[in-house]
């Protein structure tokens, strides 16, 4: 098998199986706890590359909903986890149009507020979702990437009147740059 690509909600899914060709998508569930369920049911899985894709919510108070981020690491739990080959995921974004944020990413066991989102900004994250450091057990040994879309910030946050328009925008910049999960599985998988 190729390609399977992790997203947490069931929205996260249809975006992205609108947009993939071939690849894999697999529901896992919002939260650690279903992250690590599902990363347990994945591990050896005959996939030959593993990316998490979804939605995020940006503490770099200069990003917006709806922009684009590649993780060059992921923070939590045990330290950190590298990732195979961002600057190939950064290039096959750029190819489709694309601009994207290269950066950490922090993955923390609940939805993170304006003061904890200035905490994680000072430890040098750019972004915080809360599956993609236990989803990354999965991947053993195989490439591993995190593509994730800003939904919300530390000035415009998810729980408030008139989040459903950065809501969609967030959808549907992940639909149009899920072939970019893709083209990054060809090149990561040569590069083994």
């Amino acid at each position: 098998m190729g390609l399977a690509v992790l997203a947490p909600l069931s929205v996260e899914v249809l975006a992205l199986r609108w947009g993939l060709r071939e690849a894999r998508v697999i529901r896992t569930g919002a939260g650690p706890a279903r992250s690590q369920a599902s990363a347990l049911r994945l591990t050896g899985s005959p996939d030959s590359a593993l990316a998490v894709a979804g939605v995020c919510g940006g503490v770099d108070p200069e990003l917006q909903p709806g922009d684009v981020i590649v993780a060059s690491e992921l923070q939590g739990g045990k330290g950190t986890h590298k990732l195979t080959a961002p600057e190939a995921l950064v290039d096959a974004l750029r190819a489709l149009g694309t601009a994207a944020h290269l950066g950490p990413i922090r993955s923390e066991d609940h939805i993170v507020r304006k003061a904890k989102r200035e905490q994680l900004r000072e430890s040098g994250a750019i972004a915080v979702d809360m599956e993609s450091r236990w989803l990354a057990e999965a991947a053993g040994e195989r490439p591993f990437t995190v593509l994730r879309v800003v939904i919300d910030t530390p000035h415009r946050e998810l729980l408030r009147l008139g989040a459903i328009p950065d809501s969609l925008r967030a959808l549907a910049t992940l639909r149009r740059i899920a072939p970019a999960l893709e083209t990054w599985a060809q090149t990561a998988t040569q590069l083994r």
